[in-house]
């Protein structure tokens, strides 16, 4: 929030006077200073603050090095990391975030083979480098060693693990971690919302809708997650009750809780339910409709023959609609073979972005649809001219371990 940040440079600045005038300052009053220029991002003046200090401990080099790492700047934070007197474990992992960060995966795998000493900590920062840059089956064959070496693990651990699971559709490999999960005292949200999104992603949604019960002091985040699974699995029912049951126990929702609520108003062909929420968002949630929620309100209206509204909420729209929003008018347009529109939309949308196969292939869909085989024949030679190509999907088989 820009007002926040305001006040807590006003406040820094005020801090920064009171510190000059200082006399005497301990090593600790200027750590704290650099940490505190750290937490709004000012690089530049920690670096001046810290070269300014007489003498310099481990949490002084730290603070820089994390600063820099933080901010992507990779060569500054390896030079200071070579030029610091005496290393310790938050100083390596501190490097291995910053290649990983700058996507470079290799040299912070080598950082952190070459590391003196490794906890917890250090083992969380190389298994979500990688889960964060998609090496997924490296993130689970890292969690492997890490159990094997007896490394104690904690609710960072297993989100990450979760996440490469969630993302690999390893769903025998994220029972093992829900196993491993069990023998703790109490399910923390982070890591109960990690498990449900795994189960989900991985086809199981009753598994997750069981966790999701259980799951104590649950956030928006969980709801979201639990929300969104529904919806895309065909609960929606159960996700627009999810969706009031939230706002009951006190918890307002964000932009993507919204997102979800009418993604999945729209695959149910909800249309009451998903006006309510549209057209509310600004006077109950104080948040106003994103291209993704116009998105989701325009597909709901099209897939039930609501083309005159959906019309209405594109010319509404603060913004210029994008590929999805003409895609989904289309949609609707095939649907009720509704020419004359789809020509409309073609040429607009065609404007808009002339590489994009899908206006084409559904405009020929519409064509064919209605027995008109030249004009179907027409749009695609179109797509062709252009050099414009529908991508064939396909699927990939993963094993992870031996």
């Amino acid at each position: 929030n820009l007002y926040i940040t305001i006040a807590k440079n006003e406040k820094l600045n005020d801090a920064r006077k009171v510190f000059d005038e200082m006399c005497i300052k301990p090593i600790e009053l200027w750590n704290r200073m650099i940490s505190e220029y750290v937490g709004i991002g000012n690089v530049e003046c920690a670096r001046r603050l810290f070269d300014d200090m007489p003498d310099r401990d481990v949490v002084s080099w730290n603070s820089m090095i994390s600063a820099y790492a933080k901010v992507g700047d990779v060569g500054n934070a390896r030079n200071l990391f070579g030029h610091m007197p005496e290393k310790n474990v938050i100083s390596w992992t501190s490097m291995i975030g910053a290649y990983a960060r700058s996507g470079d995966l290799e040299t912070a795998r080598n950082f952190f083979e070459k590391m003196p000493e490794k906890n917890v900590v250090s083992w969380n920062s190389m298994i979500s480098s990688y889960t964060q840059n998609g090496k997924f089956k490296e993130a689970l064959d890292l969690f492997v060693t890490m159990q094997l070496e007896g490394v104690d693990l904690d609710g960072f651990t297993f989100v990450s693990a979760l996440s490469a699971c969630s993302h690999l559709g390893a769903l025998e490999f994220g029972k093992w971690v829900h196993y491993l999960i069990k023998d703790w005292p109490e399910l923390a949200v982070i890591v109960g919302t990690a498990l449900v999104e795994m189960y989900a992603k991985c086809g199981d949604v009753n598994k997750a809708f069981t966790i999701f019960i259980k799951i104590g002091n649950k956030d928006v985040f969980c709801y979201n997650v639990m929300i969104k699974s529904l919806a895309i699995h065909g609960r929606i029912e159960d996700a627009i009750k999810i969706f009031h049951l939230m706002q009951k126990r006190g918890l307002k929702p964000n932009d993507f809780t919204l997102t979800s609520a009418l993604f999945a108003c729209s695959h149910g062909g909800l249309v009451e339910e998903g006006r309510k929420i549209f057209y509310s968002m600004e006077r109950e949630f104080g948040i106003s409709p994103k291209v993704e929620h116009y998105g989701c309100m325009i597909d709901l209206l099209s897939r039930k023959g609501q083309l005159e509204e959906a019309q209405f909420v594109v010319k509404e729209m603060p913004f210029e609609p994008d590929i999805a929003i003409w895609g989904a008018l289309l949609g609707g347009c095939r649907e009720r073979s509704d020419l004359k529109l789809a020509e409309g939309v073609i040429e607009r949308a065609g404007k808009l972005e002339a590489n994009e196969s899908g206006v084409y292939v559904l405009l020929s869909n519409i064509y064919a649809s209605v027995g008109q085989w030249p004009e179907a024949l027409c749009a695609r030679e179109k797509m062709e001219e252009k050099s414009i190509w529908k991508r064939t999907g396909c699927s990939t088989v993963i094993h992870v371990g031996d």
